[in-house]
């Protein structure tokens, strides 16, 4: 699409076209000027899926200018801004604030596979990302390298909310969730596993092959590569394969939540890997364990104050005092004060003892 067939148009009676940024499987996104706000902004040429009909195409119009919609309460640094949806022509525009700098997958292409503990530390922007969209009801269904972008400035940045219904059945290949196959919709859960394939390609340059609901190879992904539990994170993940081979897995119970995927993204990101990988279908189950009813922060902490390492529960009991002493429990050491008090009490039984001897000798002798 050349510059001198769009550069002049008005879309929406207030955004004008300046030059194209790039072009990508959901249309092209263009450099433009509002001139009611006096801003420049983004506006996405939405293309509809190929060799849809006219009902097909105007679903699918819907749907987006629908998803878009809803994408203009998503608010997060991380998330690029939804300002306005425009139907004109039959096919929506979004316009979207305008991000300055390159996307994940034209990073990847120019500079190769990113090392783990950047992956890790882009990963969990775009998971703060995803976090504020799912509170606000929103999954965003098209997570991919293409719609990540890395400014200029150091931002990182979630594009492409609500284009979910114009990539066609599957999504992105590579990039859609097992169970977000063709006619069912976006959920956070898939949209971890999104998350999961795009930390695989960034330390690989390719998304998992088979894993998806459409594969790198545009199969069903049935039989992905790591077999029922889904494909195995590469081998060049680093610190980042606990939490790629667990984001991956083909059951969205089975995955961990998006609080419990923070906390191994920290520790990738920091140089280290968790030991512990925690799945969200059974925290009823992990409570119990932990005892007493108290919740693990992802910090590794307890809520009443304990700490250490994932995975390891403190016993029920008071505080440690002064003396530093473990917190009670059964199969604990003895506080350094009981161990003294038992030993005063030794020492004062033995003295009694001693003391009745001598006094029965000395009446003995006096007789």
């Amino acid at each position: 699409m050349s510059q001198g067939a769009y550069g002049a148009r008005l879309v929406g009676g207030r955004y004008r076209l300046a030059d194209p940024l790039r072009e990508d499987g959901a249309g092209v996104v263009w450099r433009a000027r509002d001139e009611v706000r006096g801003r420049d902004v983004a506006v996405r040429d939405v293309r509809l899926p190929r060799g849809a009909g006219d009902a097909d195409g105007g679903r699918a119009a819907e749907g987006v200018e629908r998803a878009a919609r809803e994408a203009t309460r998503v608010a997060h640094r991380n998330a690029v801004a939804v300002f306005d949806v425009v139907m004109e022509d039959g096919r929506p525009w979004l316009v979207t604030e305008l991000v300055r700098g390159l996307t994940l997958a034209e990073t990847l292409e120019a500079e190769g596979p990113l090392p783990p503990h950047r992956a890790a530390r882009v990963g969990a922007e775009v998971l703060e990302a995803l976090r504020a969209a799912h509170a606000a009801g929103v999954p965003h269904g098209s997570v991919a390298p293409e719609a990540l972008l890395l400014g200029n400035d150091g931002r990182v940045a979630l594009t492409d909310f609500g284009t979910a219904p114009a990539a066609g059945p599957g999504g992105a290949p590579g990039y859609r969730a097992p169970e977000c196959g063709p006619g069912r919709p976006a959920t956070p859960a898939g949209d971890l596993w999104s998350l999961g394939a795009l930390l695989y390609a960034a330390v690989e340059g390719r998304p998992p092959a088979g894993g998806g609901a459409t594969g790198a190879g545009g199969g069903s992904g049935a039989e992905g590569a790591g077999g029922a539990d889904g494909p195995l994170p590469p081998r060049g993940a680093g610190g980042l394969a606990p939490v790629v081979g667990a984001l991956l897995r083909r059951d969205p119970d089975a995955r961990p939540s998006a609080e419990e995927a923070a906390r191994l993204l920290g520790a990738a990101g920091a140089g280290g890997a968790a030991r512990t990988v925690r799945a969200s279908g059974h925290s009823a189950e992990r409570r119990g364990a932990e005892g007493a009813g108290r919740a693990r922060r992802p910090d590794g902490a307890d809520s009443a104050g304990g700490a250490g390492p994932p995975g390891v529960g403190r016993g029920p009991g008071p505080d440690p005092g002064p003396t530093g002493g473990p917190a009670g429990g059964g199969g604990g050491a003895e506080p350094p004060g009981r161990r003294a008090a038992v030993a005063v009490g030794a020492v004062g039984l033995v003295v009694a003892v001693v003391g009745l001897v001598v006094a029965g000798l000395v009446y003995v002798a006096l007789r």
